[in-house]
C-alpha cells in the first residue's frame, strides 16, 4: 500500500497505532546508523539514500512490515539470522512488529553503510 505522505513524519503519523512504535524505532535506527544518508519519501515509503541511490527503505503493508536492504550481499551474509522470516532478494517481511529483532536490524544497517557494493 503506497502512501501519499510527502514526508516521513506524516507517513508515520498515518500508520495504525499497533505498528507506529515499531516503525518509529526503525526510523530512529536508520537516522542514527546511516550516517551520511538522506531521508526522503520515495515510492510511497521512507527511504535512505546515499549519493542519490536508495539503499534502505521500509513500509507498512497490509499484512506485514517490509524492510528493504538493497545491497544483496548484506542480506545474503545475514540470511542465517533471518531464518523463519519471509525474505526475498532485498526485502525482509515481518508479519508482526514484535518479530522485528532490533539488534539484527542494526547489524543490517551497519553492514549496508559499510559495504562498498552498489545497491540493486
Amino acid at each position: 500500500m503506497q502512501s501519499k505522505a510527502t514526508d516521513v513524519t506524516t507517513y508515520l503519523a498515518q500508520l495504525p497505532e499497533e505498528r507506529r512504535a515499531c516503525l518509529n524505532q526503525l526510523r530512529q535506527l536508520c537516522l542514527e546508523t546511516l550516517e551520511g544518508y538522506s531521508e526522503a519519501m520515495e515510492y510511497g515509503m521512507p527511504c535512505y539514500t546515499k549519493n542519490g541511490t536508495v539503499e534502505v527503505a521500509f513500509a507498512s503493508q497490509k499484512n506485514y512490515i517490509s524492510l528493504y536492504i538493497l545491497k544483496e550481499a548484506v542480506v545474503e551474509a545475514h540470511r542465517p539470522e533471518l531464518a523463519g522470516l519471509n525474505v526475498g532478494k532485498g526485502c525482509i517481511r515481518y508479519s508482526k512488529p514484535e518479530k522485528m529483532d532490533v539488534g539484527l536490524v542494526q547489524r543490517l544497517l551497519v553492514a549496508t553503510r559499510d559495504a562498498s557494493e552498489q545497491a540493486c
